[in-house]
């Protein structure tokens, strides 16, 4: 039996569809929690991460760690293993990650012109027309920016997505319902030999995603009976070697019987291709004052393959700790505004796990004491030497990750 998707604009009766195509159908829900909740078995990650793929707010980590990308090939994962199933109804965002090439798979959209859904929204929940159309520009932008993420398309609504775009402001529930279960029984989605392999690459497709990332690699990933195709995006300087590991990698995948690689269009850009490296801390925030001498200090560990971040003051790297945690604070003491010693107070005293190494050329005993007591990992001195500072940043990235490591036990 075939299965169906649905997205829909927020306020077009989405969620009163679905449940009339369920009673109608008696196909089984499968909802973007109950995806997320999948990855997050498969690949150990807390849902946090696995949902920072739907987000369009991209950490100022990312570039090293890849925990979006690594998020994203779960969910699809995730969703290529429910794909064996029958009589699914996929509702949310999710459903998009299905292949349009799988043709027993029937695709709907809900949409609704504006004044619709303003009425819808005032009615549902009382807002006013200007709250309505805030909310609405936000979640559509949320929309336009998943859809642009997997197809390169900023139109959440653009028609080629999807096998069936219905007006909910032309069209009632129970029609809409009816008109999905009537083109659930025509013969053009009946599972064939065809559709049913280009499923199965899908799965491929997906577990080779997820082996590379497992091994720190970020490629786009094609499946076509066995064969895969890897696409990479970002230069990279010895692209021979980098071919030869991600085939390695690739080939011990069961099912998998040869690849080939290929450069993307982003390629030949100035971003270059990073390895996501599990033993040196990638999640490291610089707090200094001196614009120079921090800028200098984040590449010289970026040339180390230690992924930094810089705020030049107490109070922006407050703002960013909350927006966007670290693992390791390399923290200098005398700043205007909040000095180092407040930001260490509070840091420690809201993310007990997040380390902190003091760098500071002003630093006096009693600081040191005092710093040592609120609970940074290490008080150093400038001008640092730089293999010293790696080592100590090493060893706060063992200390988080071992921590990490039991909680997750």
């Amino acid at each position: 039996m075939p299965c169906v998707t649905i997205f829909s604009c927020d306020f077009c009766h989405g969620s009163s569809v679905v449940k009339e195509v369920l009673d109608r159908t008696g196909y089984r829900l499968v909802t973007d929690n109950n995806l997320i909740s999948e990855a997050c078995k498969l690949s150990g990650l807390s849902s946090a991460k696995i949902e920072s793929a739907f987000t369009p707010q991209t950490s100022i980590f990312n570039k090293f760690t890849h925990e979006k990308e690594h998020a994203m090939a779960y969910l699809k994962l995730a969703m290529a293993n429910l794909l064996s199933g029958h009589k699914q109804l996929f509702a949310g965002y999710l459903g998009l990650l299905v292949p349009r090439d799988i043709s027993h798979i029937l695709n709907v959209c809900l949409v609704g012109d504006a004044p619709f859904r303003l009425k819808v929204a005032n009615e549902d929940q009382g807002l006013s027309e200007k709250e309505a159309t805030k909310v609405i520009n936000q979640l559509d932008s949320e929309r336009a920016h998943w859809v642009n993420n997997i197809y390169s398309t900023e139109d959440p609504w653009d028609r080629s997505l999807y096998d069936m775009v219905i007006p909910m402001s032309k069209t009632s529930v129970k029609d809409a319902a009816v008109l999905i279960e009537e083109y659930l029984n025509k013969d053009i989605l009946t599972p064939t030999d065809t559709s049913k392999r280009r499923a199965a690459d899908f799965l491929l497709a997906a577990q080779v995603e997820v082996a590379l990332a497992k091994e720190g690699h970020n490629v786009d990933v094609a499946a076509n009976r066995g064969k895969i195709s890897l696409t990479i995006n970002k230069n990279v300087l010895m692209l021979s070697r980098l071919k030869e590991e991600l085939k390695t990698i690739a080939s011990q995948v069961s099912g998998v019987e040869s690849v080939e690689s290929e450069i993307g269009k982003g390629f030949h850009k100035s971003d270059i291709y990073r390895k996501y490296n599990f033993d040196v801390p990638s999640k490291v925030l610089l707090i200094d004052d001196e614009r120079e001498f921090v800028q200098t200090l984040s590449e010289r560990l970026t040339l180390r393959d230690m992924g930094s971040a810089v705020a030049e003051d107490g109070e922006s790297a407050l703002k960013m700790i909350a927006q966007d945690r670290p693992e390791v604070i390399v923290l200098d003491l005398k700043m205007p505004g909040i000095d180092g010693i407040e930001v260490l107070r509070r840091v420690k005293a809201s993310y007990p796990e997040v380390e902190v190494i003091i760098l500071t050329g002003h630093g006096s005993e009693a600081d040191r004491k005092t710093c040592m007591e609120l609970g940074a990992i290490a008080y150093m001195h400038k001008p640092i030497d730089i293999d010293k500072l790696s080592r100590t940043l090493e060893e706060a990235n063992q200390k988080v990750q071992q921590a990490k490591q039991k909680s997750v036990n």
